[in-house]
């Protein structure tokens, strides 16, 4: 999905005063689909002002709010954003702008802290990640929505539809990459409708987690529900370790430290721990083809859609280095299953 046509700060702030009383300072925040501005009240409480894509399928972004709304009710401490009413009682505006378009206009509340990629990881940190990510799933596990099931690239579930993209990859990675999605096909992909499914958030990446900035130990915030969607719940937690994995010689060693309290907080089925390696793989695989074929297509905002591109690759090339059974043990020790 294309990025659509910018709006201007002041504007934004014209929206904020005229449907949610505020007067604010703005600052635009990066975004690869959406116009997202911080908003700083005269009081100094802060918001997220996000204008969505017109191109942006309208359940989809109901889906989004409706989710928040339910987090809130089901787990009313969990660091996630929080939707205001506009003046007029609406949880989202439909509003039209002078290109043409109209867009759904939403106020959340802003979470402070450190984004998880700009600090030192840790062991205390990733344990807290990993019962976040349980307590968000947990939430999320009783709701449902029409716009739930809609289809999206960036789910695991769909994981062999990136192989035309595979040409926007440099030719000397396409092997390890083809390579890859052959084992989520021969491994994965066979037993993924057969485990537990739900609505999850589907992109714990540390870009979309921001920790206490005085500790840097804990998890204070957990943002972007852009891709949210209905698929085995494994994936999301795939997901989040693909961005916990190592670029070292025990590459999972930290992935697991987050996987083991995720289990803690909600277990893993025998059929999940036996395909997570196969699916932190491949979320490694998808992110450097989907982010290198949107990079080409979209070079105006290469270095945002690129951000992971590299690491990604980095820690994949140390994964393939273990043995699908290696792995499965370290991370079935991890959880204590034998």
């Amino acid at each position: 999905m294309r990025a659509a046509s910018a709006i201007p700060e002041a504007q934004a702030q014209r929206l904020a005063a005229e449907h949610y009383g505020l007067i604010t300072a703005v600052h635009r925040l990066d975004s690869e689909r959406d116009q997202n501005f911080r908003l700083r009240s005269l009081s100094g409480r802060e918001y997220v002002l996000k204008i969505a894509n017109p191109a942006e399928d309208r359940a989809v972004i109901n889906l989004q709010t409706e989710a928040l709304l339910h987090l809130a009710a089901a787990d009313p401490d969990l660091p996630v954003p929080r939707i205001f009413p506009a003046r007029n009682g609406m949880t989202e505006l439909d509003i039209a702008f002078d290109d043409g378009s109209t867009r759904v206009v939403r106020l959340l509340s802003f979470l402070p802290g450190t984004p998880m990629h700009a600090v030192t990881g840790s062991a205390v940190l990733r344990r807290d990640l990993g019962r976040c990510a349980a307590r968000l799933a947990r939430g999320l596990s009783d709701f449902s929505h029409r716009g739930a099931h809609h289809k999206l690239l960036w789910d695991l579930q769909h994981a062999t539809e990136v192989r035309p993209l595979v040409d926007a990859v440099p030719a000397e990675r396409r092997g390890l990459i083809e390579d890859v999605l052959g084992g989520f096909e021969a491994h994965a992909l066979p037993v993924l409708a057969q485990l537990p499914s739900q609505p999850v958030h589907n992109d714990l990446n540390p870009h979309n987690v921001v920790v206490d900035p005085e500790t840097c130990a804990g998890v204070a915030g957990i943002i972007d529900f852009g891709d949210l969607t209905c698929t085995a719940r494994v994936n999301d937690l795939a997901i989040t370790a693909a961005y916990q994995v190592a670029d070292s010689d025990d590459p999972l060693a930290p992935a697991c430290e987050m996987i083991a309290a995720y289990h803690a907080a909600l277990p893993l089925g025998a059929a999940e721990l036996d395909v997570l390696f196969d699916l932190i793989a491949t979320r490694m695989a998808m992110t450097v083809v989907i982010s290198s074929w949107r990079a080409a297509r979209y070079p105006a905002n290469r270095n945002y859609i690129l951000r992971n591109n590299a690491a990604a690759w980095a820690r994949l090339q140390r994964m393939v280095k273990l043995s699908r059974d290696q792995a499965r043990v370290q991370i079935q020790r991890a959880c204590d299953v034998e």
